[in-house]
């Protein structure tokens, strides 16, 4: 860790609120969009998912009864 410059806890701390003033927050609108969005993802995900089941199951069952 040589390479490292050594900086102060106060020297820190001014720059992390500093880097912080440089973010752009979202707004409650585009929050409450997003987590909208997600939550369809993961419903449509889940369907997708338990359609696939189904069918893997499904041709499990056909090759299985075929064997005996």
């Amino acid at each position: 860790m040589e390479g490292m410059a050594k900086i102060n806890p106060l020297e820190f701390a001014r720059q992390v609120r500093q880097e912080v003033g440089k973010v752009t927050w979202p707004t409650r609108k585009e929050t409450a969009i997003t987590t909208a969005m997600v939550f369809a993802m993961v419903v449509l995900a889940a369907i997708f998912f338990f359609l696939v089941d189904q069918v893997l199951a499904l041709v499990m069952r056909y090759v299985i009864g075929l064997g005996g």
